[in-house]
């Protein structure tokens, strides 16, 4: 357990210093939040747009956390022999993921509290009617979201075209899940988004949080992003490798 700990302290003490990474992860979802914000108005769905926004962002967030932001790091890097002198070290391979993925849950539920309370401050928007199933939704986007990431990361193949590949999916993505506050598409994108995790996990977060409802009460939805995250995790344990692929 001491060396799950010093890890993860390394993993936080290397985020947080790395300030590209801390903008781009940390910083852009919540500064969307706040520059689109500044011009929702009225309703969605029966819901004050700005709630509906916030709900989206931190879906979002969670995919740029967990899934971006996992496979870049793990991509530049396996890449640059990180990976490679990492197990040539006492520190287990599981050891080192677990701490990566706690990274990223303390990262991602930071960036939540952040959202709230500005949402709170600028745009009065509501604090979360079921707070238990917030936070077993932080949770569950973190880990389902990594589980993409790294199953994207054994894939990709190249440190320089890391950032590109991840951001050609994950921008579409969030369009059509309503990241942005869009929530009404042609039938052939709603068709596309309805297969996407991260639609399914925003109506999690709308549900808790302006609904009331429990995230267990939808199981449809549940099983969609669990699904997702682990075909993510089952193509890294068949393809996810420590050494360099470029030559």
């Amino acid at each position: 357990m001491r060396l799950f700990w010093h890890q993860l302290r390394s993993e936080q003490l290397v985020f947080w210093r790395n300030r590209e990474s801390a903008v781009f992860i940390f910083i852009f979802p919540i500064m969307l939040f706040v520059l689109l914000g500044s011009f929702y108005d009225g309703d969605i769905e029966g819901y004050p747009a700005r709630d509906i926004l916030l709900a989206g962002m931190i879906g979002y967030g969670a995919a740029n956390t967990g899934f971006a932001g996992m496979a870049i790091v793990l991509v530049i890097r396996r890449e640059y022999g990180i990976l490679k002198r990492l197990r040539s070290t006492p520190l287990p391979a599981h050891l080192y993921f677990a701490s990566a993925l706690a990274s990223t849950l303390v990262v991602f539920a930071l960036q939540t509290a952040v959202l709230f309370a500005l949402g709170r401050v600028f745009y009065d928007t509501r604090f979360p009617e079921d707070v238990a199933s917030l936070l077993f939704l932080v949770l569950f986007g973190a880990v389902a979201f990594a589980g993409l990431g790294v199953g994207l990361a054994a894939l990709i193949r190249s440190a320089e075209g890391a950032s590109a590949v991840v951001n050609v999916v994950l921008l579409p993505m969030a369009f059509l899940s309503g990241s942005f506050g869009i929530r009404e598409y042609p039938a052939v994108l709603e068709a596309i988004a309805d297969a996407l995790p991260l639609k399914h996990y925003i109506e999690l977060v709308i549900g808790a949080s302006l609904a009331g409802e429990a995230a267990w009460s939808n199981l449809g939805a549940v099983a969609i992003v669990a699904a997702w995250g682990a075909a993510g995790a089952i193509v890294a344990a068949r393809r996810f490798t420590w050494e360099p692929r470029e030559r």
